[in-house]
């Protein structure tokens, strides 16, 4: 048995990511007044800051993304008897839960709202607490550089090998947990790339006036879509920040970036206005009001990352107006006027897909045995009503289609409008086949990821797309 106590650092060595920045996101989205605060609390300093923070912030220690390989090895070293003390710069009442949750530590030592206990100031209370050289210590920056000079053995723990050689000049490294690599796998599903597709709903309007030979209107839309994408990339980086706790109790969205720690989250922070910024700036290039619909489109998304997501049927509503948006959007890009059956048809349609959204939300947590939707308004109990509203609202949809198709429209549009009969009745069924999916609990909670990997939706879509083609310009014979 070892006797030489085993010191733990907490922030990205123990769990992988940094509970000031969780806290003050915690306080940003349950209290955001007391952001307000934060430069009086830190010209009292940065230990004042912490406490404060804590005091308002919300967390599960069950849920914070935890660096399973070295926590597995710690409970070892525990298992055999040896002594194991979680030493901090998190404040003491952070670091007291955590440790009361995993059961491991025989000691905490951490910032107490006067003392900010981090590099020298680490190494100086370690150094009081167990001599020189009287324990062994697990950390993972540069600020504890210090700490392992004053160390027996370091553990380095997802570090650069920059870092590591630095430790080993200064104290012998008796084990390393390497850091994990962000590939690019990684940032695509920071930035959501899949999501972009919904953008191409900006060039649904030009398709709809049969225009597609106008050359200005397509570099026009391709330039929104870019503008489009980089603005919606900026809001699912701010709602994955805000959704933290919810997506991390999640079966499947607790493997996002930012809520298993591949992504630091101060890197989100950053990340979000610039991605803002690079869309406006390009949006700028569009001509007309578009630029003014995109900035109203993001407002709405702020609306509902910061509140509207948690009313029942609000939330629904507004993500079936963020779709259409992007229909008008695109029609203020190339200048055209939309039509009342387009606008009525996306309305429903996309009311539709949020009902089904939560329809499979509320599938997946009742599988795992939960009674409501965290982070929603919604409790398990709600799934057969949001089904029958969703299956209603799709059938409104198609019924919409069909009335358009007697009406004078069509046929100045339609060479053989006898034909776009057929996009009705593939509508209608892909409506059924993707609910009935949902309630056989195969879709994936986002319905746009499900109808681009499932082979029916894709030949339906390539159905619906030629019964459009086919009566826009008649049959070759």
């Amino acid at each position: 048995m070892e006797t030489i106590p085993l010191v733990v650092d907490l922030d990205g060595t123990l769990i992988l990511t940094d509970m000031l920045h969780e806290s003050a996101l915690s306080v940003l989205r349950d209290k955001p007044g007391k952001i307000l605060g934060i430069p009086i609390w830190l010209i009292k300093g940065k230990a004042e800051l912490k406490r404060s923070l804590a005091l308002y912030a919300s967390f599960e220690p069950a849920s914070l993304p935890y660096n399973n390989e070295l926590l597995g090895w710690l409970t070892q070293q525990h298992s055999a008897g040896r002594k194991i003390v979680l030493c901090t710069a998190s404040d003491a009442s952070i670091a007291v839960s955590i440790a009361g949750h995993l059961k491991i530590f025989d000691e905490v030592i951490a910032s107490n709202g006067c003392v900010n206990l981090a590099g020298i100031k680490k190494a100086e209370a370690l150094e009081e607490r167990f001599g020189g050289s009287g324990f062994d210590y697990v950390g993972n920056s540069n600020a504890d550089l210090s700490v392992w000079k004053k160390a027996n053995h370091a553990v380095v723990v997802n570090a650069s090998s920059e870092l590591t050689a630095k430790v080993r000049n200064i104290c012998k490294v008796v084990r390393v947990f390497p850091r994990s690599v962000n590939r690019f796998s990684v940032w695509r599903r920071v930035l959501r790339l899949h999501q972009w597709l919904k953008n191409l709903l900006l060039f649904v309007p030009l398709l709809a006036a049969h225009e597609i030979r106008d050359l200005q209107a397509w570099t026009s839309l391709t330039v929104a879509f870019f503008s489009f994408s980089l603005c919606a990339s900026s809001v699912y980086v701010t709602n994955d920040l805000l959704d933290l706790e919810h997506d991390r109790i999640h079966p499947r969205k607790r493997n996002r970036p930012f809520a298993s720690g591949q992504v630091p989250v101060w890197v989100g922070v950053i990340l979000a206005p610039v991605l803002l910024l690079a869309g406006l700036v390009t949006g700028s290039f569009v001509v007309g009001t578009y630029i003014n619909w995109l900035i109203f489109y993001f407002l709405v998304t702020c609306a509902y990352s910061w509140g509207l997501k948690r009313l029942v049927l609000i939330d629904c509503m507004t993500l079936a107006l963020l779709y259409t948006l992007r229909i008008i959007a695109g029609a203020a890009a190339v200048g055209h006027a939309l039509s009342f059956w387009l606008l009525a048809f996306s309305v429903f349609l996309f009311l539709s897909l949020a009902f089904l959204k939560r329809y499979a939300e509320l599938g997946l947590q009742g599988s795992s045995g939960q009674e409501s939707l965290h982070g929603r308004g919604y409790r398990i109990a709600d799934a057969p009503l949001i089904q029958t509203m969703g299956i209603a609202s799709g059938y409104a949809s198609v019924l919409v289609l069909a009335l358009y198709l007697n009406s004078e429209a069509v046929v100045k549009l339609y060479r053989a409008p006898e034909w776009m009969w057929g996009s009705v009745t593939v509508m209608l069924f892909w409506i059924n086949w993707a609910w009935m999916q949902a309630h056989r609990g195969k879709m994936n909670d986002d319905p746009l990821v499900f109808a681009v990997k499932d082979r029916t939706s894709l030949v339906t879509g390539v159905l619906f797309a030629l019964a459009i083609i086919i009566g826009a310009a008649g049959l070759p014979w």
